[in-house]
This record gives structure tokens, C-alpha cells and sequence, in this order.
């Protein structure tokens, strides 16, 4: 099994599951209203999407209920904390992930946690596959010396931009662009980290 891979798959998962949790626990709050389109915010009034640094977590739903779309979405969150806690390693558990993400994204979980989500189900594709062992370059032993700092940097990014945006919401929304590149920089390069160290313990066991 790929250890570093598993550890990858099994995080992102978890932070899809808690974000869409606390999408669907805004949702509800609106309560038993109708969304004005496909896309939606989920947190509402009076938050205002342009004076906020998380633009008032904007998501989509294709029930056009507040209070159902915050259920669902709660419920799909809790599934995928449990399913990436629990059965990652199973032979379908990176798919799983994969439509467990797509669900949460027509259901009110934001646009980024089912992204995160499906980086993850990619990744838990490879778990329980055999490594290829061949020569190492030295891209992939550079790589394997990063792990498992590209996974520690996005996910104390992804959680701790929420303090950070309500004690400084001004200077996040000033640099948000720095964040959203910070995201999709660190998300591959975790997956590929720890392709790449599972790599070379098998290169050093040999």
C-alpha cells in the first residue's frame, strides 16, 4: 500500500467532508427559503459576497430549498469524513471519494471542498497500486524531500485562513488571489510528493 498516497487521499477527503459540512450548516440557517438561481451563497444575509473574504462560500444546488440543501450537504460532508477516515484503502475508495464529491457539489458543499475532494478520490486511485520501480530522477527525489510539507502548508492554509479573514478580512480579500494560488500549487504537489516518497522507500528497500 502507499502510505504517503493514502495519507494524501484520506486529508483532502476529510477537508472536502468538514467544508461541506459547514457550507450545509450556513444553508440551514437560511431555513425553509427558495434560492434565487442555480448558484447560491451560503452564508446569507447580511452577509455581502463583495465585502467578505470568503465572498459569503458560494456554492450551487440543484434542490431549491436553503433548509434541504444545508441537510443534504451536512449529510454527504459527515459520509465522506467517514468513508475517507475508514475505507479509503478499499479497492473503490478513491472513485467512492470522486462521486461522493460530485454529489456534494450539486448539493450545496461549495466548489472548492468538492474539488479538494476529487484531487483526493484521484489520488486514493493509486493506493493499492504497485509501484513501477525504476531509476530515480532527481525531480522525483527532490519531490519525496518535500513530503509531507506541501500537505502541512495547504492544509494550514485552508483552516487557518478562516481566523485569519475574521480578524483581517480586509487584507485577505487584498490577497485572496495569493491564497486561491497557494491551493492549486500545493494540491498537485501533494499528490506528487507522496508519489514520490512512497517511490523511493520502495527504491530503498530494494
Amino acid at each position: 500500500m502507499r502510505e504517503a498516497t493514502k495519507r494524501v487521499a484520506a486529508w483532502f477527503g476529510l477537508t472536502a467532508g468538514l467544508s461541506g459540512i459547514m457550507h450545509g450548516y450556513y444553508e440551514i440557517l437560511q431555513g425553509n427559503a427558495k434560492p434565487g438561481s442555480l448558484v447560491i451563497t451560503s452564508i446569507g444575509p447580511p452577509c455581502v459576497p463583495e465585502e467578505v473574504w470568503n465572498s459569503c462560500e458560494p456554492a450551487m444546488t440543484i434542490v431549491p430549498n436553503f433548509l434541504i440543501t444545508g441537510i443534504l450537504a451536512v449529510i454527504i460532508g459527515l459520509v465522506i469524513l467517514v468513508w475517507s477516515l475508514a475505507f479509503i484503502q478499499r479497492r473503490h475508495g478513491g472513485l467512492m471519494l470522486i462521486v461522493l464529491s460530485l454529489i456534494l457539489l450539486l448539493f450545496g458543499g461549495g466548489f472548492f471542498p468538492p474539488l479538494i475532494g476529487i484531487v483526493g478520490g484521484i489520488a486514493g486511485l493509486k493506493i493499492n497500486q504497485p509501484l513501477i520501480v525504476k531509476e530515480s530522477s532527481g525531480m522525483l527525489r527532490f519531490a519525496a524531500r518535500l513530503w509531507p510539507w506541501p500537505l502541512v502548508i495547504f492544509l494550514i492554509w485552508v483552516f487557518g485562513q478562516i481566523a485569519v479573514g475574521y480578524f483581517f478580512n480586509e487584507f485577505l480579500q487584498r490577497f485572496m488571489w495569493f491564497g486561491i494560488l497557494l491551493i492549486f500549487t500545493t494540491l498537485p504537489l501533494s499528490v506528487y510528493s507522496a508519489y514520490a516518497y512512497d517511490l523511493q522507500n520502495v527504491v530503498g528497500k530494494e
